[in-house]
């Protein structure tokens, strides 16, 4: 039989002090599950950007294994029929802003989110660079090209590799195992993708160098890839010998952005 009229006439609704006593226990676990849930999710991206580095340094040493023992440049410019060619590691932008496979994007079969640090949302400062979030040795490791200059003599183009600072070659490098090859690059601005060494002894400017930090964005940690591929995690962001206080906060923004050591030991693979 159904319930009768006197039976549920006697149910009563939950009073105010019920109700708030609820309100206040899921309160309470939601307080306590959701930094939970945001601290497992930030583990993972993390997880996810170590995996991306050592795929990206694996790349780098096919490309050396098939290129004479050089590592893939780190910056080249090309004058083309149409205009000049911005050739980095990752990307080729042509001058009408179309963005092709680099040297890196190729070994690594094209996977695209490889080259996209999943803790870093922003916009690429290099460019119109699909992807961005990591930086590449480029003091020590990748030729760098400067902006072609016109011979005089013979009124033709300088680029690419004939106004390149060479980078070393495998052969040259004795330490592997604490000397970065990519890392989570970051600047005031964002993201680098041009990793360069404290000492300022190879740039010769002090503003590139501190806009060639690394991004301490993991819960304030920094994750890179060694030259021999383990990924070895970073908390202690340093400032350099060359950055002054202003450079620390226009363009580095320190501590967020840092160095990975005070000298240069975290980047000369020469030094054993």
């Amino acid at each position: 039989m159904g319930c009768s009229v006197n039976t549920m006439q006697q149910r009563r609704a939950f009073t105010l002090v019920e109700t708030l006593v609820v309100i206040g226990v899921l309160s309470t676990l939601l307080a306590i599950l959701l930094p939970a849930a945001s601290s497992v999710r930030a583990s993972a991206r993390a997880s996810e950007c170590q995996s991306n580095l050592r795929q990206l340094g694996i790349a780098a040493t096919a490309y050396a294994a098939q290129n004479a023992d050089h590592f893939p440049p780190a910056l080249l410019y090309k004058m083309r029929p149409e205009g000049l060619s911005t050739i980095a590691w990752d990307f080729e932008t042509r001058a009408n802003g179309t963005v092709t496979p680099g040297a890196v994007w190729s070994f690594i079969g094209g996977v695209n989110r490889v080259q996209q640090c999943p803790e870093f949302l922003g916009a690429s400062t290099s460019g119109n660079d699909p992807f961005t979030g990591y930086n590449y040795n480029t003091t020590y490791i990748g030729a760098e090209g400067r902006f072609p200059t016109m011979d005089p003599a013979t009124g033709r183009w300088l680029d690419g590799w004939k106004s390149a600072r060479m980078g070393l070659r495998a052969g040259q490098i004795r330490n592997t195992t604490s000397v970065a090859l990519f890392g989570d690059g970051g600047w005031r601005g964002g993201a680098n993708k041009f990793m360069r060494a404290p000492s300022n002894a190879v740039e010769n400017d002090a503003s590139l160098v501190a806009a060639g930090a690394q991004a301490f964005r993991h819960k304030g940690c920094t994750a890179f890839c060694a030259i021999d591929g383990h990924i070895a995690p970073c908390s202690q962001a340093c400032r350099g010998p060359s950055t002054t206080p202003q450079l620390e906060l226009e363009i580095m923004a320190f501590p967020n952005n840092g160095f990975l050591s005070e000298d240069d030991a975290a980047y000369d693979p020469s030094k054993s």
